[in-house]
């Protein structure tokens, strides 16, 4: 038997998902198919799945081409009239077992259906399928799923559904399997992070979680958290941010933009000073704690001044890693419908942005000489702080491990020790 190929587009949560969907199509037996796991974050992102899907139709030709992910479920008639395409997958299907099963040979080209996507909306609870060990020397842990905001310019909340959690003991005794194999780091991650348990009896909060992981997984050497939503935050995950040295000094936060206006017509749920006293208060509970953040240039109707206050919010936020989207219109979504930016303007604007971010990583980089940090090695001369920033190694080092090191200086991207 030929195992499935499997290619993963977008973001760190369908990389978990493929994976899973790994041990599903081998537990069913799949035989050489392709399987192409979408986003659909932007009008870019789909035209880079159907780039995709026609490669690896050329490189594997007459194997069954499957696709899924956010794209398939937002768009499934866009990809089911590719002629490379055998089937389309839904975001809630791609997860079940018996989806896997409907799709070994001689079935897969035959009478099954060839779109099978549902009501993604209609889904109210997590996947069952949790997978032990994704990431090869840190570990992520999908504890969350959907999104039930509606910022103006996001089409995922209609690929994912609406927000469910994953229950907390469910989620602890995964990290304890984790922890037993090994991983000396685990990080959290989900679309909406901080709305985890919004869904659960109690209501219990993000940093409920944290804490109840801490408590209970002794041997957790680190627990990280992906991408929140500042506004969000919640008592205990600050208290946590100030007392638990085994959650890493690092968040990246959903800022997207530092002018009220804009963050307005976003909808988003904060203002710009909302973000800035976030980072001033983490800062003062935690002072070595770094942030990165998404900043959107050029959304539909921005000045030249109302850009300035997103640019000024790098400094004032004291942002490091800064992940810079230059605005597309996704068809779909409110945003679309919006005055748009020019597009020089908009590129002009995203390069400013993102020589700040360099710059704002070059003091970051600056600061950590003859500093002493904890590093997990992530191959043999390359690891990363506790900060998330990463080490170069003049020699090789144990891969998985964590080492105490002493930061020489940098190279501009990354520290070296």
């Amino acid at each position: 038997m030929k195992p499935p190929v499997f290619s993963t587009l977008g973001c760190r949560l369908n990389a978990y998902e493929t994976e899973a969907m790994k041990e599903l199509a081998t537990a069913a037996g799949l035989d050489g198919a392709v399987v192409v796991n979408t986003c659909a974050v932007t009008a870019e992102a789909v035209r880079k799945a159907k780039q995709e899907i026609r490669r690896l139709a050329r490189d594997n030709p007459g194997a069954a081409v499957i696709v899924t992910g956010c794209a398939a479920q937002t768009e499934p008639a866009t990809f089911a009239a590719m002629p490379e395409v055998t089937r389309v997958i839904g975001n809630s299907e791609k997860m079940q077992a018996e989806t896997w099963r409907t799709l070994t040979a001689p079935d897969l080209i035959g009478e099954t259906e060839r779109v099978m996507v549902d009501d993604i909306m209609s889904v109210t609870e997590t996947a069952g399928h949790l997978i032990d060990g994704f990431g090869r020397h840190r570990a992520y842990v999908q504890v969350q799923n959907g999104c039930d905001h509606r910022c103006t310019f996001c089409i995922i909340p209609f690929g994912r559904g609406n927000s469910r959690s994953v229950p907390a003991g469910v989620v602890v005794e995964q990290i304890k399997r984790l922890v037993g194999k090994g991983f000396h780091e685990v990080v959290l991650t989900g679309v909406d992070l901080t709305s985890w348990g919004a869904d659960l009896p109690g209501g219990p909060r993000l940093g409920d979680l944290v804490m109840r992981i801490l408590r209970l997984v002794p041997d957790l050497a680190r627990l990280r958290i992906s991408s929140i939503d500042s506004i969000e935050a919640d008592e205990n995950l600050m208290q946590a941010i100030a007392t638990e040295p085994r959650l890493m000094p690092h968040l990246h936060l959903s800022l997207q933009a530092g002018d009220d206006m804009i963050l307005k017509r976003m909808k988003r749920r904060h203002l710009r000073d909302d973000a800035i006293r976030f980072c001033e208060d983490a800062r003062r509970l935690r002072p070595d704690i770094v942030f990165g953040a998404d900043i959107i240039a050029g959304f539909p109707t921005e000045t030249e001044a109302m850009f300035d206050n997103s640019l000024k919010l790098v400094e004032e936020c004291g942002l490091t890693f800064l992940h810079v989207f230059p605005f597309s219109p996704r068809q779909g979504t409110p945003a679309a419908r919006m005055p748009q930016v020019r597009g020089p303007a908009i590129r002009e604007r995203a390069a400013r942005l993102r020589a700040a971010g360099d710059a704002a990583l070059a003091r970051h980089l600056d600061a950590q000489r003859g500093q002493t940090h904890r590093v997990l090695t992530e191959g043999p001369r390359l690891g990363r702080t506790e900060q998330f920033t990463e080490v170069a190694f003049a020699e090789d080092r144990p891969q998985g491990s964590l080492l105490t090191v002493t930061i020489r200086g940098h190279d501009g991207i990354r520290l070296t020790a």
